[in-house]
């Protein structure tokens, strides 16, 4: 029984610690794909522009995901 215990907790906190370590990813990256779009739209050429709207196809889901891990805390706080 004991042993049983011992995994389920270590199993928890190895799952735990990994997905906190993905939502810092996660969020580390969507800060720098909103960086580069700013500054690649904010130089006004053609091509800088293109390259800018082809970033949302990274930024959308990752933004969803951000709003997701947000959620999840504001609920594990609130309750």
């Amino acid at each position: 029984m004991v042993t049983t215990v011992t995994i389920s907790t270590i199993t928890i906190i190895a799952a735990s610690s990994i997905v906190v370590g993905i939502g810092i990813f996660a969020t580390v990256l969507l800060i720098g794909f909103l960086s580069t779009r700013e500054l690649l739209h904010a130089d006004g050429g053609v091509k800088q522009k293109l390259l800018a709207k082809s970033l949302l196809v990274g930024i959308i889901p990752l933004l969803i995901g951000f709003l997701i891990i947000v959620a999840l805390k504001v609920a594990e706080i609130l309750a």
